[in-house]
């Protein structure tokens, strides 16, 4: 791991006062820079009221596989996973709501995770969606027409049309050239950890023993052979067209992520990126779309912000290190960048409640932002026992609807 926020707290104990038991940690290669460390500290705390939360939702016909994710227990769940986690986190477990969360065979949404850090806080998050089959009943910015509908399985080498794309990141770009805030961004695709592993192979980053997932023991495997499949018929060559690539292999939330990051740097607001695989898949997609020259500006104030669940988690030819940490390594290097990740310090190790406990235990890990709300939750004074507390009372709630 990193060097720990608590080395920094003499000069900022006054903005992100840790215990042991609370802390948070940093890697890639900026961790090393107090400065850096310093100035995140204070860009996600003074803007706090301030900034710009988008929890982009977007389906893809991939999560239909059998095996492939465990966000919702059957396929038939998983179409509705996105919308019933968006509507979570905007009112929460007592609310009337018109999409129950998705039964899983383990833990409970981190929607719940995400919910409790954000009130706590008073983030409120812009809903926007691309490609999912429901029409929400809460407040929601449409990027595109709803008969689009999910992207198309990646296996077919042919998710989206080129034109649908091009859509995509254009309305991404126009919202990010908009912005007057440091911007939080946030998803939730079933499917997304296989698109985001298809666009970072595609990109030419060996990423298949390092891409996670939502169950306990991830279908890396199965993963692997839809990815290769998705791209066997392609001749996108060593350096492929980023969008072309979208169109063949990736997801609706990625063009638009890619375009909304690109404009959101063009005007120098902040981005922290709230999540994992699928944040890096942007970020590097985003990189092999600018001119070398620009990449260390470009990168300077983007940060991913995960769950110590994800950031902490050993897969198969990474043991003994972490696999997150260790393909961020990886899109450094392919992109010769310094990128600043941090993890929150909240653990259930010691709660009351078996679907919590249940991410001690490899279930789920990480989504709807919940690490990147949990760090900003941290980071504004709120202690990880207030957390622990919320959220086994979240899980009261919820049972009791």
């Amino acid at each position: 791991m990193g060097p720990s926020l608590n080395q920094f707290e003499s000069t900022q104990s006054n903005i992100f006062s840790l215990r042991s038991s609370d802390r948070c940690n940093v890697f890639g290669s900026s961790s090393s820079s107090p400065s850096l460390l310093n100035r995140w500290i204070d860009i996600w705390s003074t803007s706090i009221s301030d900034i710009t939360s988008i929890l982009v939702l977007a389906g893809t016909k991939t999560a239909e596989i059998e095996g492939i994710s465990a966000a919702g227990a059957t396929k038939e769940s998983r179409r509705f996973t996105a919308v019933a986690d968006a509507e979570f986190l905007l009112h929460g477990p007592t609310a009337s709501r018109r999409w129950p969360l998705p039964p899983l065979s383990a833990g409970v949404s981190p929607a719940l995770i995400s919910y409790v850090a954000s009130d706590l806080i008073g983030v409120k998050s812009l809903i926007a969606q691309a490609g999912i089959l429901q029409t929400p009943s809460f407040p929601c910015l449409s990027i595109e027409s709803p008969s689009q509908g999910p992207s198309e399985c990646i296996t077919t080498g042919k998710a989206m049309d080129i034109n649908r794309v091009e859509n995509l990141f254009e309305e991404g770009m126009k919202m990010g050239l908009e912005l007057a805030s440091p911007l939080l961004l946030t998803e939730c695709v079933p499917g997304g950890t296989t698109t985001a592993l298809a666009v970072l192979t595609g990109l030419g980053i060996t990423a298949s023993e390092l891409i996670s997932g939502s169950s306990r023991t991830p279908p890396m495997t199965l993963k692997k052979k839809i990815v290769e499949k998705g791209l066997q018929s392609l001749s996108l060559g060593a350096k492929p067209c980023p969008k072309e690539l979208l169109a063949a292999v990736g997801d609706p939330f990625q063009p638009f992520a890619v375009g909304l990051l690109l404009g959101a740097r063009k005007v120098k607001q902040p981005v922290l990126l709230g999540g994992g695989s699928q944040m890096l898949a942007v970020l590097a997609t985003a990189l092999a779309s600018i001119d070398s020259s620009l990449k260390d500006d470009f990168v300077e104030d983007i940060s991913i912000g995960t769950t110590y669940w994800l950031a902490n988690e050993s897969l198969s030819l990474s043991i003994g290190q972490s696999a997150f940490q260790s393909l961020i390594k990886l899109v450094e290097d392919s992109f010769e960048v310094s990128l600043l990740g941090l993890s929150a310090g909240l653990r259930f190790t010691k709660s009351s409640k078996q679907v919590l406990r249940d991410y001690e235990i490899g279930y789920v890990k990480e989504g709807v932002g919940a690490g990147a709300f949990v760090l900003l939750a941290q980071n504004n004074g709120v202690s990880c026992k207030k957390l622990i507390e919320e959220c086994e009372f979240a899980v009261d709630q919820l049972d009791k609807i």
